[in-house]
């Protein structure tokens, strides 16, 4: 006869290590995002985009970028997209563990990264500096987001998902 009363799960999914698991992509994101800032301030300020790119589209500028483009250019373009996948991640977990307001912060965040590579590849295509303030800006949002996340989830608790 089957036991529909037991409770217990494995170890490695505990319902305490769940929260500890959104704690670290939240804090791996944004310590991801604070490298990439760093990166598009780099190629803001000592990289010359190739006038080829000038007036490409957004794809286009993301491949040539990847590429094609001076390294810093491609790495803070390769790390655009690894965030983007991190941001989904943290949705689709925050999500099936019910976790609401995460949910929402993670969704607001991934709305945030995708609209500064949108502007990125923006300003790469018409080399404008509202492209780049935009990268800029959003990127804070993603950041925000991501901090307040931290708070939300508590404080790590000892012992817990070790």
């Amino acid at each position: 006869m089957l036991d529909s009363t037991r409770t217990q799960q494995p170890p490695d999914r505990a319902p305490a290590s769940r929260p500890v698991l959104l704690r670290r992509i939240s804090l791996g994101m944004l310590a991801g995002l604070l490298i990439q800032y760093g990166l598009g301030m780099i190629v803001n300020l000592y990289v010359s985009v190739p006038a080829r790119d000038h007036g490409a589209g957004v794809l286009t500028a993301v491949g040539r970028a990847l590429a094609n483009g001076p390294a810093a250019l491609t790495v803070h373009a390769a790390l655009g997209l690894l965030l983007i996948l991190g941001a989904v991640n943290l949705v689709i977990r925050a999500t099936l563990m019910r976790l609401r307001p995460v949910a929402w912060l993670s969704a607001a965040a991934l709305l945030a990264i995708v609209g500064a590579a949108v502007s990125g590849a923006a300003f790469v295509g018409s080399g404008t500096d509202g492209g780049s303030l935009a990268m800029a800006l959003l990127t804070g949002v993603a950041l925000a987001c991501y901090a307040v996340n931290l708070f939300v989830l508590g404080p790590a608790r000892a012992g817990a998902g070790s």
